[in-house]
């Protein structure tokens, strides 16, 4: 049997749109001469639907999107897609599905057995569980069609294995009913690691039970979420056969064998290189990230703030390469404080990547504000204070906002994660926007992906060698540096991984930092919770990301010590 994998990137809610993405990847299976076309997990509704699932009538519009695809494909290729329905289940409950769909009709439909319900996942909010995994029967073979989840039982931050009722292998069940290949739906999300994660667990999957093993992933950004694609098909005996692009829209064909199963890849065969830097994944996945969310939300153009520092400079950089330079403008916003040299770098950045450039000076409405009554009074009490540090801030994103407004640009944030962790940031400043493209991005990491682009994807000094090379400073008071308040980047990273992603205590962290030092940083990470609340949405590229995934409180107390 030739199967075709269609790794496609939904819009979630567009069930018309994506219906036409799948009957696209059914005509072009029909070419390549495949039997059966497979797409990712709820491609009808797109992944993750969230609440659109309780709107009345969505999931009903999305089984009728199958029922007429079933329809149309009647005279090609037999699709296996994913969608949300209803059908055969008991009144008022949803199912996540997975539907054959041959000769004019939907033949079988299967529902997901396991239900993540940690991180940014929710599923058990709106899904009923599947009671067990079964075969689907098609072209003479047993198919172990299963979804996403069903295959990470027992892995570590599942807890799987550590609940009575979630004491389940829908894999094994699988295997146990004398499946003759698998074949997994998923929308698994991209973090760093996620693509190397996945790949021993397919092979675990393999080495035990000898089957082949054919893996379709979702590709895009919706919301926070990123989608790495990535998909994959191994043979029996554990050989990678083909793997899809990453970050990409792709299609791939691939022939079961029979009697013993054995795989061939119809057309050039496309097996992985040499393992993604970390550089190059995030790159790539802040990339596709933001210009799915521009694309998907309606905008065409972006505008952002460039200080002639590392942050701005990287995410201009990342906005044109998601967009085109052309839909890029960017706003030098000098202050009184702003050295000549931050201009002149974020002009040269400017002119290498080839975005709108224009200088626009704050030192007059900054003086108004000085002149004012109450304002005035309170900023000459403190010269470059906090308040007159903040009031610079917000008036550069008050600006950057104007030009959003006028033209419909989507304004972009560009703080980092080391900056939002520890709140050294300012609310309605430099936290404007409508996203936040470095969200997720700690300031190593910013570093790291800036010379990666200089040095292997562009080949050239994209982002200038100044700005990499500078002490980072907000330029908001005379001779002002982030290590006047910050511990050295370094140490502040590797305290805040310790205490968000992997969440170590004060206790464990002092012994490797200064425990002054870990708890400053620990203080200042609880205290700031209500800033982050009120940051734009950003890309998830850890395992802890700000956003939905980690709930902290804002008003609480707890004594680390």
């Amino acid at each position: 049997m030739k199967i075709a994998i269609a790794q496609i990137n939904p819009t979630v809610g567009d069930i018309a749109g994506n219906s036409q993405l799948i009957a696209a990847a059914a005509q072009q299976a029909q070419a390549a001469g495949a039997e059966l076309v497979v797409v990712s997990e709820l491609a009808i509704s797109g992944y993750p639907p969230k609440d659109l699932l309780l709107r009345e009538g969505f999931v009903e519009a999305c089984d009728r999107a199958v029922e007429k695809l079933a329809a149309e494909a009647s005279t090609q290729v037999a699709l296996l897609v994913g969608h949300p329905s209803r059908w055969n289940l008991p009144p008022g409950t949803i199912g996540n599905a997975a539907s054959l769909l041959s000769g004019g009709r939907v033949v079988q439909t299967i529902y997901k057995c396991l239900l993540p319900n940690y991180d940014v996942f929710d599923e058990r909010r709106y899904f009923l569980p599947a009671e067990s995994a079964r075969p689907v029967l098609f072209g003479g073979l047993r198919l172990g069609v299963h979804i996403c989840e069903d295959a990470w039982f027992g892995e570590p931050g599942t807890a799987y294995h550590l609940k009575p009722e979630n004491r389940r292998d829908p894999v094994a069940e699988l295997a146990e009913a004398g499946v003759d290949v698998f074949i997994n739906l998923s929308a698994s999300p991209f973090e760093i690691d996620k693509p190397h994660r996945r790949s021993q667990l397919l092979s675990r999957h393999v080495s035990r039970h000898r089957r082949p093993f054919v893996f379709v992933n979702q590709v895009g950004g919706n919301d926070d979420l990123v989608f790495d694609g990535n998909s994959r098909v191994y043979d029996a005996q554990g050989h990678e056969c083909l793997h899809l692009a990453p970050f990409a829209s792709d299609f791939g064909v691939c022939e079961i064998v029979p009697p013993t199963n054995a795989v061939q890849v119809c057309g050039p065969q496309r097996t992985t290189a040499a393992p993604r830097s970390r550089p190059a994944d995030l790159l790539d996945a802040l990339t596709l990230g933001l210009r799915d969310y521009v694309t998907k939300s309606g905008f065409k153009d972006c505008v952002l703030g460039l200080s002639g520092g590392i942050d701005s400079a990287l995410a201009c950089y990342i906005a044109a390469a998601a967009v085109g330079p052309e839909h890029v403008h960017g706003l030098a916003l000098p202050s009184r404080y702003s050295s000549e040299h931050s201009v002149n770098d974020a002009r040269q950045l400017a002119e290498a990547i080839g975005v709108d450039f224009e200088i626009v000076p704050i030192d007059r409405i900054h003086q108004a504000y000085e002149a004012t009554h109450v304002a005035g009074a309170d900023l000459a009490s403190q010269p470059a204070g906090l308040a007159d540090q903040n009031l610079q801030a917000r008036i550069r994103g008050a600006i950057v906002m104007i030009r959003s407004n006028r033209h419909g640009w989507l304004a972009l944030a560009t703080g980092n994660k080391s900056e939002l962790a520890v709140g050294y940031c300012t609310l309605y400043g430099d936290m404007a926007g409508g996203f936040a493209v470095l969200a997720d991005v700690f300031k190593r990491d910013v570093y790291a992906v800036a010379r990666y682009i200089n040095e292997e994807r562009e080949g050239r000094e994209v982002i200038p060698v100044s700005s990499l090379e500078k002490p980072p400073s907000a330029e908001l008071a005379p001779n002002q540096f982030d290590q006047d308040t910050l511990p050295p980047y370094p140490v502040l990273d590797a305290i805040l991984e310790g205490l968000i992603e992997r969440e170590l205590s004060i206790a464990t962290l002092s012994q490797q930092f200064p425990a002054e030092t870990v708890r400053w940083v620990a203080s200042r990470l609880d205290r700031n919770e209500f800033k982050r609340r009120q940051m734009p949405p950003g890309i998830k590229l850890s395992q802890r990301a700000f956003g939905s995934g980690r709930r902290m409180p804002m008003a609480a107390r707890f004594n680390w010590e």
